[in-house]
């Protein structure tokens, strides 16, 4: 499990600004590196390759990487807009966090930069025979960079914002999740299988939001140095508000007093935030994926072939395959100190398929591969997720009996039913 503090600087390194700034300060140390090293260049070797022609180069990338950056700001603009509308806005931090996308932009930003400030330092003449001659072999490279970074970026472009493209980004998004939850399902902690003990001490949080990080080793440290048990009540996901713990503590000792800066140590330990993070959350992913199913089938998209898509999708999240067996880790308890609620498999198979056989009740073939995928998961995937496989098949074969109206496309449904 990653620290408070480290979760916090992945966070920040998958924005784009940050991308963008690294590539930014590269680019400007690069041309003033040309101006520190340019007394221990010979000073007759520029002539000879022709370092002078730098000038109209930089000019060429200064004038053509600002537009370049806007329209591909645009474009991403558009397709996380598209892709918003078109499937669900769960997903555009997805794409606003494409590491495609970002170094695209990134590397016409920092060419910008870097030609700028190299003509700037040109014009002053701060440039020296050598230094010219560093700086015209670095804007080679760019040149080169630009060229490849284009390449990719306009073979990126086909699929960017399109619906197959946004669902494979969140597959990829919520199977990392998935596989990380069934790795660790309490995070290293002890399981919260019973109510908290009498005479808990109840913590609420001073802030409002949704639990996007639990950093369960600092939790831990605070129980051994304080000789207690922690007990989470909240997972993360999971609301929190003033008015309900999200944590309750136990002393060993009866006689011992609960310091209060204990309180702010543990609330430290939840970050809170507007919404849900996929990190620790495998059912958020798991929502955002049946967001998109669930939209494909609303009467102004129409579109019965994406939520099979997305029924195929969420039953390879589910169903592990040989490499995850392979690399299971032993569920050995890290944090003896700490007790985390289970989350429960009824609720992963609602948020995976309560919304798609819903809407898909009325149309046989989403309705028949809904019960297929839940068999496959009830079948393959681990043995706590069948209960809960079956009990929605049940369900979503009651419903869309009673939505279907014509007689073969009931039967057909009780004849293909898996479970």
């Amino acid at each position: 499990m990653i620290s408070r503090r480290w979760w916090i600087l992945v966070r920040y390194l998958r924005r784009l600004w940050v991308r963008a700034a690294i590539y930014c300060l590269v680019g400007v140390a690069v041309a003033v590196a040309a101006i520190l090293a340019d007394p221990y260049m010979p000073s007759d070797l520029p002539r000879k390759v022709g370092a002078d022609a730098v000038d109209s180069i930089l000019s060429i990338i200064a004038s053509s990487m600002l537009a370049v950056t806007t329209f591909s700001m645009t474009t991403l603009v558009s397709a996380t807009t598209a892709a918003s509308s078109s499937t669900t806005p769960r997903a555009t931090s997805l794409l606003l966090e494409d590491t495609t996308a970002q170094r695209a932009l990134s590397t016409f930003l920092g060419s910008f930069l870097f030609s700028l400030v190299g003509l700037i330092a040109l014009n002053t003449e701060l440039y020296g025979a050598g230094g010219r001659f560093i700086l015209f072999i670095a804007t080679l490279v760019v040149v080169v960079l630009i060229v490849v970074t284009l390449l990719q970026w306009i073979d990126h472009l086909a699929g960017l914002g399109r619906v197959g493209e946004t669902i494979t980004r969140v597959e990829k998004a919520v199977a990392r999740a998935y596989r990380a939850h069934r790795r660790t399902p309490y995070l290293g902690c002890l399981p919260l299988l019973q109510d908290v003990p009498d005479g808990a001490i109840e913590i609420q949080h001073d802030s409002v939001g949704y639990l996007q990080h639990l950093d369960v080793k600092a939790l831990s440290a605070i129980a051994e140095k304080g000789d207690l048990d922690i007990y989470v009540l909240r997972r993360p996901g999971g609301h929190c508000d003033p008015s309900t713990p999200i944590a309750s503590v136990v002393l060993h000792d009866a006689s011992a007093t609960y310091d209060a800066a204990l309180t702010a140590g543990i609330r430290a330990a939840f970050t809170l935030g507007p919404r849900r993070s996929y990190d620790q959350d495998p059912r958020f992913g798991l929502i955002a994926l049946s967001e998109i199913g669930s939209r494909a089938l609303s009467p102004g998209i129409n579109d019965p072939g994406t939520a099979i898509d997305v029924l195929a999708t969420l039953v390879r999240v589910l169903v592990p395959d040989g490499k995850e067996e392979r690399d299971r880790e032993d569920r050995d308890i890290s944090y003896p100190h700490v007790h985390l609620p289970q989350l429960r498999e009824d609720d992963l198979i609602d948020a995976a398929f309560m919304p798609i056989s819903r809407d898909g009740a009325g149309l046989v073939e989403v309705s028949i591969r809904l019960q297929k995928a839940l068999a496959a998961v009830a079948a393959a995937a681990h043995p706590e997720m069948r209960p809960a496989a079956r009990r929605l098949a049940a369900i979503a074969q009651r419903r869309s009996l009673e939505k279907l109206e014509f007689e073969p496309d009931r039967e057909r449904l009780v004849a293909e039913t898996g479970l």
